[in-house]
C-alpha cells in the first residue's frame, strides 16, 4: 500500500468518523422539541430522524461542491496548486479540528454548528499549510448565511406561531396541543430529512476534496461518486440513531420549555429553511442555528421572559467561538500532522 493510499483511507475513515460525530452532536436538533413536548418518544424519534437523514443526504449534492471548494487546490486548467501529501494532511486537520470542538461542546451539552466547525477547521489547517482559501465563498456561503438565517428562523417561528395563536384563540387547548402532538411527527420527519440534506453533504463534501487531491485525474470538483453519498448517509445515520442526549435536554428544557404547537411551528419553519439554502442557495448553513433560533422565536410568543435569555448567551457564545475555534484546533492538528507525515 502507496503512503498515498494509506493518507487517503486514513483522511476517508475520519471524515466518516466527523459525519457520525455530527450524527450524534446534532441528533437533538431534529427530535428534540418533539420529545420535550411528548409528540415521540425518544427511541422512535431517533429512529424516525436516522432513517430521514439517510434519505436526506441522497437528496443533494450542491451543498458537498460548495464545502469542496472553499480553499484553492487547482488552478484554472485543472492543475494541482499543492502536493498530494500536503493537501491530504490539510484536509486531515481540518477535520480533527472539527471532531475535537464537536466533542468539547457535545461534552458541555452546547448546540454549536457542527457545519462552521468542519469549514472553521478547514479554513485553519489551510491558513497553517500556506494554501488559499476561497474568503468570498467563505463569506457570501458560510458567514453571510450564519448571520442571516437564526435570525430569519427566530422572525419566522414568531411569525407562525403568532398566526397559530390567532387561528385557534377560540378552540378547546387540550384539542389543539393533541392535534400538533400529532402534527409534530410531520415537521419533525420534515427538520430530519433537512439535516441529512445539508450535514450529510458537507462530509461529502470533504471527501469529494481529498479523492481530487489525491487522484485529480480520476475525480473532479463536479462529480461525486456514488460510494460517497452512501457513506456519508450512513455514516450520519448511525450517529444520529446513537443519539445526543446532553444536547437535547438544552434545546428541549433548558432554553424555553415548549408545548406541542410551539414545537411544530419551530420545526417548520427550520425545515423549510434548510431546504431553501440547500436547493435555493447551495448555502451549507447550520441545521443547530436555524433551530435553536426557531425554538427561541416560538417560545418569545409567550413572553419574551420566557425564553431563558442566559442560557440563550451562553449558546450564542458557542456559536460565535466555533469558527476560529475549530480553525485554532485544526491548526495545531496540522502542525503536529505536518512533522508526522511531510
Amino acid at each position: 500500500m502507496t503512503l498515498t493510499l494509506a493518507i487517503v483511507i486514513a483522511v476517508v475513515v475520519i471524515a466518516l468518523a466527523f459525519d457520525y460525530t455530527n450524527g450524534f452532536h446534532d441528533a437533538a436538533n431534529a427530535i428534540a422539541t418533539s420529545v420535550s413536548t411528548r409528540a415521540l418518544t425518544p427511541r422512535i424519534a431517533l429512529t424516525l430522524a436516522a432513517l430521514m437523514n439517510f434519505i436526506g443526504a441522497l437528496l443533494g449534492q450542491e451543498v458537498a461542491k460548495t464545502v469542496a471548494d472553499v480553499i484553492t487546490i487547482e488552478d484554472k486548467s485543472g492543475t494541482l496548486l499543492v502536493g498530494v501529501h500536503h493537501g491530504l494532511v490539510i484536509v486531515m486537520a481540518g477535520l480533527l479540528g472539527a471532531i475535537i470542538w464537536n466533542m468539547i461542546t457535545w461534552y458541555f451539552g452546547l448546540p454549536s454548528s457542527s457545519s462552521h466547525a468542519l469549514i472553521g477547521g478547514l479554513v485553519g489547517a489551510a491558513i497553517a499549510g500556506g494554501v488559499s482559501v476561497k474568503w468570498d465563498t467563505i463569506v457570501q456561503k458560510v458567514l453571510i448565511p450564519m448571520v442571516i438565517s437564526p435570525l430569519f428562523g427566530f422572525c419566522a417561528a414568531f411569525a407562525v406561531m403568532t398566526a397559530i395563536l390567532w387561528i385557534f384563540r377560540r378552540s378547546n387547548p387540550h384539542r389543539v396541543n393533541r392535534g400538533f402532538r400529532g402534527m409534530q411527527t410531520i415537521s419533525a420527519a420534515a427538520l430530519a430529512l433537512g439535516h441529512g440534506l445539508q450535514d450529510a453533504q458537507k462530509t461529502m463534501g470533504v471527501i469529494l476534496l481529498t479523492l481530487v487531491i489525491a487522484y485529480p485525474g480520476d475525480y473532479s470538483i463536479d462529480h461525486l461518486p456514488i460510494w460517497v453519498v452512501l457513506a456519508a448517509a450512513g455514516a450520519i445515520s448511525a450517529g444520529t440513531y446513537a443519539g445526543g442526549w446532553r444536547i437535547m435536554r438544552t434545546l428541549g428544557r433548558k432554553i424555553i420549555h415548549l408545548d406541542p404547537p410551539r414545537g411544530f411551528a419551530a420545526e417548520s419553519v427550520g425545515a423549510g429553511v434548510l431546504y431553501t439554502t440547500a436547493f435555493v442557495f447551495h448555502a451549507p448553513i447550520s441545521t443547530t442555528h436555524t433551530i435553536t433560533s426557531a425554538v427561541m422565536g416560538a417560545g418569545a410568543t409567550k413572553r419574551l421572559s420566557a425564553v431563558r435569555w442566559g442560557m440563550a448567551r451562553t449558546i450564542l457564545m458557542a456559536w460565535v467561538s466555533t469558527f476560529p475555534a475549530a480553525a485554532g484546533a485544526a491548526w495545531g492538528c496540522y502542525e503536529i500532522l505536518r512533522l508526522i507525515l511531510l
